[in-house]
């Protein structure tokens, strides 16, 4: 089995996309965070820098506890193979949004939190980037 990395990061779709969100980004002084999605007891981490993110992931995402670990487990999985599959392809998709591979192991129990983000990470970049990653 291969071994977890200590961190993933995934320095995602939008640190320089500006232009590719479908709605323009209020001027504030505040800049908004990272969000960090980690599993300390599996050292895992991944960091999604994606303007707008903390703002969907606050009001559009269903709480924690609507999905079970196991129906989110199962759709990263989806979504990871099809994100992977597109950062192997860049003359095909935008290597631009797609720039990292995401080392997601469905054999690894990464805990609810880590799948809750991901999944909505995921969500929000279909909504933003107007894709579909479930084909």
């Amino acid at each position: 089995m291969k071994l977890l990395k200590k961190y993933l990061v995934l320095l995602s779709v939008g640190i320089f996309v500006y232009a590719c969100s479908s709605s323009p980004v209020k001027n504030t002084n505040q800049k908004e965070q990272p969000v960090v999605i980690a599993n300390d007891s599996l050292e895992y981490q991944i960091i999604i820098i994606d303007v707008g993110f903390t703002l969907y992931l606050n009001t559009i995402a269903k709480p924690m506890s609507y999905y079970s670990t196991t129906y989110l487990e199962n759709k990263n999985r989806l979504y990871v193979y099809t994100w992977n599959d597109r950062v192997r392809n860049p003359t095909k998709y935008n290597p631009n949004i797609y720039e990292n591979h995401i080392d997601y192991d469905a054999n690894i129990n990464y805990g609810l939190e880590v799948n809750y983000k991901l999944y909505w990470y995921f969500k929000f970049a279909e909504q933003k980037y107007k894709m579909n990653l479930t084909y």
